[in-house]
């Protein structure tokens, strides 16, 4: 079969079985055996894993986070007869603690969650806008983006929805008391807890930005004079007797503990003092929202994943339909035309996601018609082999009848077989760097997660259009992917990361490394990733993630690739072993631990 078909028939022809695509370099030998991947290779350049870490296997139940502390702490709560969404709530809590850069009370995020009957839920706490938000609230008189403001200090916090997403999550599915979920965190906050080599490099960096917008206050600082006694060393102990109390407020009260009383008149006199819009009232009517999972297949196995106000959930589906009929496990992992389509995936995904994305209680967002095979066969359209898509050139699809208008992810199964899949975020490390006096945690910068301006970028150069504006009581977009998988009816995969905009692909890559390329569950944590994001026009990637010859052949088609001098993904997984047991997976880019029994 020659090449001179037209690309639409090849997609067509391909994905109905008629024809194969050849590789067009030495192929990557994948064999498995019970499921561990073999790497041989013709191209000894190729390195394709961060770290040889192997992964934790347990039979009772399995915790991975962000964080050893948080980790341990899960892995309690199942011991002690918890179930999945008990030992989750407490991970939420206890990495408010333990991982301030990211853990949060004063953020958002999303829950997949499968109970061991096979039924599927999610729930939407991401953050709003305040009632006062206005949609040009961050541009100057003629217009312009004003730099920064979304992304720092008191204006660029959203209503936390931490709180009230585990309130709901535990009286809903819990089993153990709320009091007993939430003491672990209150000890690691009351008592301290050894700051990590990461721990403590987090903390010294952003101390300059804790002293500018905090000025006087010690939270998070050794001391408030700027002598060498500011300086964290792995080790110190940390102790936080005002986010103690919070969290002691919370346990008594529950929900009312946050968003009404003491901690909710904190925060409101925190934003007048920062000049911020949050008010008590908006923190009183805050509430989440369950919604129905997205549910797809990919070849046997069934994808759960969460839906709008993440973007995540449709574009993992879209990016894994769009792979669907090309033989990725015989080209090889990261190899050339394996590349080529998973690069050329994402750039359509990205460029969907500016414009079909947002709150679905404000927009209209065609989720059904964005993972149709139809639709996905349409954008497929003006794929090249011979070149690279110009993004430029590439707009979001046409659907008819359409109107335009620093995170971290946990991963919990316990012995039943219930699964919690949680991305939880503050938006950039340390979210606005504001901490509530009195009350000891970080306020989230959601804010920047809204389109400020149309075609301007935020801080993780995305893009976005009129769905995402910004609107008060607005939930901003997101790309968390909080995601589970199913095999043959059967609990199989609870996958997801942090990243901002890279989120997706490495959920994606990840997934696809254990279907397609049969690695272990950490293997696939560990494998080297890159990432499109249809704009800017370049695939950045880790170091080793190509080959040379992979690199060669993408640069004569016209794609622009940047190598990175840092990491993709802090991976926290689970997979459901052929013998029943699970392995955990934490990344080794960070202090990511899984915890099992």
């Amino acid at each position: 079969m020659k090449r001179s078909i037209t690309r639409y028939s090849l997609f067509i022809l391909i994905a109905a079985g008629f024809i194969t695509c050849k590789t067009q370099a030495p192929q990557t030998k994948v064999t498995q055996s019970q499921g561990v991947y073999q790497y041989k290779d013709e191209d000894p350049t190729v390195k394709p894993f961060f770290s040889d870490r192997v992964g934790v296997t347990g039979r009772n139940g399995m915790v991975a986070s962000a964080h050893p502390e948080a980790s341990q702490v899960g892995l309690n709560i199942l011991k002690a007869g918890g179930n999945a969404v008990d030992a989750a709530v407490a991970v939420q809590f206890a990495l408010a603690v333990v991982y301030p850069g990211a853990g949060n009370i004063g953020g958002g995020g999303f829950m997949v969650y499968r109970d061991n009957a096979g039924k599927a839920y999610s729930l939407d706490y991401r953050e709003k806008a305040p009632a006062a938000a206005t949609k040009d609230m961050y541009l100057d008189s003629v217009g312009n983006v004003r730099p920064g403001l979304s992304i720092s200090g008191h204006l660029a916090s959203g209503v936390p929805g931490s709180v009230d997403g585990m309130a709901e999550a535990h009286k809903r599915f819990g089993k153990l008391t709320w009091a007993q979920v939430l003491q672990p965190a209150i000890d690691l906050a009351a008592n301290g807890f050894a700051l990590t080599e990461r721990d403590a490099l987090g903390l010294n960096r952003v101390k300059g930005d804790l002293n500018t917008i905090n000025p006087g206050k010690s939270y998070f600082m050794k001391s408030i004079v700027p002598t060498d006694t500011m300086t964290w060393h792995p080790g110190d102990k940390l102790v936080q007797a005002d986010l103690a109390k919070t969290l002691q407020r919370i346990q008594a009260q529950g929900r009312a503990g946050f968003y009404e009383g003491e901690t909710a008149r904190l925060l409101a006199e925190e934003m007048v003092r920062g000049k911020g819009i949050i008010t008590e009232e908006d923190l009183k009517n805050y509430h989440s929202v369950w919604r129905d999972p997205i549910q797809a297949t990919y070849k046997e196995y069934n994808v759960i994943t969460m839906p709008p106000t993440s973007s995540g959930g449709v574009a993992l589906v879209q990016l894994m339909r769009f792979v669907e009929p090309f033989p990725l496990r015989k080209w090889g992992w990261n190899r050339d035309s394996t590349a080529q389509v998973m690069i050329e995936a994402e750039r359509r995904v990205y460029a969907d996601r500016a414009k079909f994305l947002g709150d679905p209680d404000f927009v209209k967002v065609p989720v059904a018609q964005l993972i149709s095979p139809d639709y996905l066969r349409s954008r497929w359209a003006d794929f090249s082999w011979a070149k690279a898509t110009n993004s430029n050139d590439l707009k979001g699809g046409v659907i008819p009848g359409y109107e335009s208008l620093e995170t971290t992810h946990f991963s919990v199964v316990d012995k039943d077989g219930n699964a919690v899949s949680i991305t939880t975020t503050l938006n950039g490390g340390y979210g606005s760097r504001v901490v509530v006096s009195g009350a000891g945690f970080f306020m989230n910068n959601e804010m920047d997660d809204f389109s400020v301006k149309p075609g301007v970028p935020n801080m993780y150069g995305l893009v976005g259009n009129q769905a995402n504006a910004i609107a008060p009581n607005k939930r901003m977009l997101s790309s968390m992917t909080p995601t589970i998988l199913e095999k043959d009816g059967k609990l199989f995969m609870v996958v997801g990361t942090p990243g901002g905009s890279t989120i997706m692909t490495s959920v994606y890559q990840t997934i696809l490394n254990v279907i397609e390329h049969g690695m272990t569950m950490q293997q696939a944590v560990n494998a080297l990733k890159f990432h499109h994001q249809w704009l800017p026009d370049k695939t950045i990637f880790e170091n080793g993630a190509f080959s040379e010859s992979t690199i060669d052949y993408l640069k004569n088609r016209g794609y622009i690739l940047e190598k990175l001098t840092n990491t993709l993904g802090r991976m926290d997984c689970v997979l459901v072993r052929p013998d029943g047991s699970y392995e955990g997976a934490s990344d080794p880019r960070a202090d990511n631990t899984a915890r099992g029994y």
